[in-house]
């Protein structure tokens, strides 16, 4: 038996045995911790046999084929996509939740909602990914606020772990978008949490994206709880950018980078690496270089 065991506590151990294997840490230092292990030690090692204990909902990394890890030297996130790192067990047991901080729970709800949002819109999208988007859209919609408000409301817990379990459902196939693309290079280099680097961009990248998926942002909007009927499919996909911002500021997301320590001069190099991200060509809409510092301008 092997086991991947993930607590939140920011510290990850990786043990080798002869009849298991276990990474005990937060979910992204889960993945770096046991990919980088893979990759330099044990190069012919998948996790066939592996299981993964989630503990935040979250990144859906107990079930996707997608890890990211951070070159340090080059400042720049390396996405890495690869069938061989799906454990075959994945548990979410919302009972381990129940003492994430409110910041990390709004930081990690939020990515789960890019996620789903991404999905939903990808050039990659097809109707099983669509179910289960829209799906985790409504549940995060509904049970994030009320997650962050009291971390031990355990029905909201499972809500939330249904919810992000689902978008990773989603974009392990549809795939992801700009808003991961631009997200990954603030995180990379001013060490911002990704769920909060995501949550900043995704109303404004979403908003570029609009014009090239208008009946789609409609839906969205349906599924955050706009009420749509009698509204044109524009109007309403209005309505699901506003009702995203409305609810990252229901769960204290800050409104910009600028809070953050980023000024105008970081930008700039950003934005050949945003562009090169493996999670761009899923977008909707192709975004020229200036496009992109136009976003990042206005999400300082």
């Amino acid at each position: 038996m092997r086991l991947c065991l993930i607590r939140p506590t920011g510290r990850c151990a990786f043990y080798r045995r002869p009849d298991k294997r276990s990474a005990i840490g937060q979910q992204g230092i889960f993945l770096r911790r046991i990919v980088m292990s893979f990759m330099l030690a044990l190069p012919k090692i998948s996790l066939h046999g592996a299981g993964a204990i989630n503990t935040t909902a979250g990144t859906a990394a107990e079930m996707t084929s997608n890890a990211v890890i951070i070159d340090s030297a080059r400042k720049v996130k390396e996405v890495i996509i690869d069938p061989n790192i799906i454990p075959d067990i994945a548990v979410d047991d919302a009972s381990v939740m129940l003492e994430i901080p409110a910041s990390v729970t709004a930081a990690t709800g939020m990515d789960a909602l890019t996620h789903a949002v991404e999905a939903y819109v990808s050039v990659g999208a097809h109707p099983l990914t669509d179910a289960n988007a829209l799906e985790a859209i409504r549940l995060i919609n509904l049970w994030l606020p009320k997650a962050v408000d009291d971390g031990h409301n355990l029905e909201a817990r499972e809500q939330m772990a249904f919810g992000q379990y689902l978008a990773g459902m989603a974009f392990n196939s549809a795939g992801l978008g700009l808003v991961h693309a631009l997200a990954h290079q603030p995180g990379a280099t001013h060490n911002l949490p990704h769920g909060v680097c995501n949550a900043i961009l995704l109303p404004i990248v979403e908003n570029f994206n609009r014009p090239n998926a208008v009946a789609r942002f409609a839906r969205i909007a349906q599924a955050m709880g706009v009420e749509t009927r009698g509204m044109s499919d524009e109007a309403a996909s209005q309505e699901a950018i506003n009702a995203i911002r409305t609810l990252s500021k229901r769960v204290g997301i800050p409104e910009g980078f600028s809070k953050l320590g980023v000024t105008k001069k970081d930008i700039e190099g950003w934005l050949d690496k945003a562009l090169a991200d493996p999670c761009a060509p899923c977008n909707p809409r192709t975004a020229s270089r200036d496009e992109v510092r136009g976003l990042y301008l206005e999400a300082l």
